[in-house]
């Protein structure tokens, strides 16, 4: 790994970042999953827009601007701000038009991290330790439900040393999770994205609400969407609190705390 200022000197926002890790180990540990995301990213993107499935194209461009701001990847993050807001209202010319500039930014960010690392892990290896989420837990379970592989690994190590910390990538993963841990009472709480791929956090909150869950599995929600409409609905379910990306330690562990409170009154 080279010295952080090597980051500083190519115009990476090190010091905004290290307010979301709180310190260069932290965000070192974890720039190879940002690594990894960006890779795997920009690839489905190119698909999604050659298939002109703006629906999809917009989560993952969202999540690929949540992490290039988390990292401090402010170039890669306001190219992908316009795609997200292109793709929003279907603006498929805007996307054709422009895709080669968001592939040119991530590419300067994968050339970049992977100097930056030296090499030391490639994408492959990096990718090959991604845990499958939908086991049954036999202990006390934070769930964490997020597109984001760097999310779900930075609150990962926030509480690894507390609490068991499982993962969901998408709802339909976190409701298979849900189902296979009906019988026990190890998921603890439930810190849910809304907006991801194949089904989304409202899903997730529907089949909670079906389940009459709310009472047996507090819920929090992250989401970078904060408009009103967004934060309105979310609302309407019982959920305890709405955390807003990008976030830093002490917000995640205060949501986290607050979740958890809730449960022991119950």
């Amino acid at each position: 790994m080279k010295s952080i200022s090597f980051l500083e000197k190519n115009g990476i926002d090190i010091n905004k970042s290290l307010e979301v890790f709180g310190d260069v180990n932290t965000y070192n540990e974890t720039i190879g999953e940002f690594l990894v995301g960006i890779h795997s990213k920009i690839n489905k993107l190119i698909t999604f827009m050659q298939n002109r499935d703006m629906n999809n194209y917009t989560i993952y461009v969202h999540s690929m601007k949540n992490d290039a701001q988390s990292f401090g990847f402010n170039k890669l993050a306001d190219v992908a701000i316009e795609h997200e807001k292109h793709s929003k209202i279907g603006d498929v010319y805007y996307i054709n038009s422009h895709i080669n500039d968001l592939i040119k930014e991530t590419n300067n960010a994968i050339t970049l991290i992977q100097e930056y690392m030296n090499g030391e892990d490639s994408v492959e290896s990096l990718n090959s330790n991604q845990k499958s989420p939908g086991t049954v837990y036999d202990k006390k379970t934070i769930l964490v439900v997020d597109d984001s592989n760097i999310v779900r690994n930075f609150v990962k190590r926030i509480f690894s040393d507390k609490y068991n910390v499982g993962t969901a990538e998408n709802g339909e993963e976190a409701i298979n999770i849900i189902k296979d841990n009906m019988n026990n009472d190890n998921i603890m709480t439930i810190l849910l994205d809304l907006n991801m791929p194949k089904v989304d956090g409202f899903a997730v909150l529907d089949f909670m609400k079906e389940n009459n869950l709310f009472e047996k599995i507090p819920v929090s929600i992250i989401s970078g969407d904060s408009s009103k409409e967004t934060i309105d609905k979310a609302f309407t379910y019982k959920i305890i609190d709405m955390l807003s990306k990008p976030f830093n330690e002490r917000s995640v562990k205060a949501v986290i705390d607050k979740t958890l409170a809730y449960k022991d009154l119950i």
